[in-house]
């Protein structure tokens, strides 16, 4: 069974300088499964168009796939945050990152890092607490997952291992936060 949790917002994730066409492809499966607005490649050492073209989820028909040449023709939405993924001394561990509602996600290459120019332009950098770096698809996923788990629209873990004791309760539909307490404000002041 297929479940689409409710997140509000909008994230897209791409790869500073990739060379491997299937790890791209890889990135843009698990991208389209996780639902993101958008994948980007940034100075891609290949022909991103092959890839898109063996892509066997059509990841291409269900999100744009942007491609930019270099850094400087990498143009981000108003008003999303960059967030490097990097093993970097300051970086904050994933499982402490509290995610943007507007999140661009960018990872280094299977084998470099995030240039400096790239790290000096993200708002965030964090990374994924283990022993040593994972294939750049594989942290791309891991990243996608934790910013589903803790965005989504999820029941709570039971204290006791296995599944929920209950089902979540349905959400609660109504007027936005800021009308009810302009209305309580109202109310009270009569």
């Amino acid at each position: 069974m297929s479940q689409n949790p409710v997140n509000r917002g909008y994230f897209a994730i791409g790869v500073e300088g990739i060379s491997k066409p299937m790890n791209l492809g890889a990135v843009l499966r698990t991208a389209h499964a996780f639902h993101a607005s958008f994948c980007f490649t940034i100075g891609a050492r290949f022909n991103v168009r092959d890839v898109l073209a063996s892509d066997t989820s059509v990841a291409f028909d269900s999100m744009p796939v942007q491609i930019y040449e270099d850094l400087a023709a990498f143009q981000q939405p108003l008003g999303a945050r960059i967030v490097g993924i990097e093993i970097t001394e300051d970086a904050i561990d994933l499982p402490s990152f509290t995610h943007p509602p507007a999140a661009i996600y960018v990872l280094g290459a299977e084998k470099d890092s995030l240039s400096p120019e790239m790290q000096a332009r993200c708002d965030f950098i964090i990374k994924i607490p283990t022993r040593f770096c994972v294939n750049v698809s594989v942290a791309g996923a891991i990243v996608m997952y934790d910013r589903m788990i803790s965005l989504g629209r999820f029941a709570e873990r039971p204290v006791r291992v296995g599944g929920p004791a209950k089902p979540l309760a349905a959400h609660k539909r109504g007027l936005p936060v800021w009308k009810q307490k302009q209305l309580k404000k109202q109310h009270n002041s009569d």
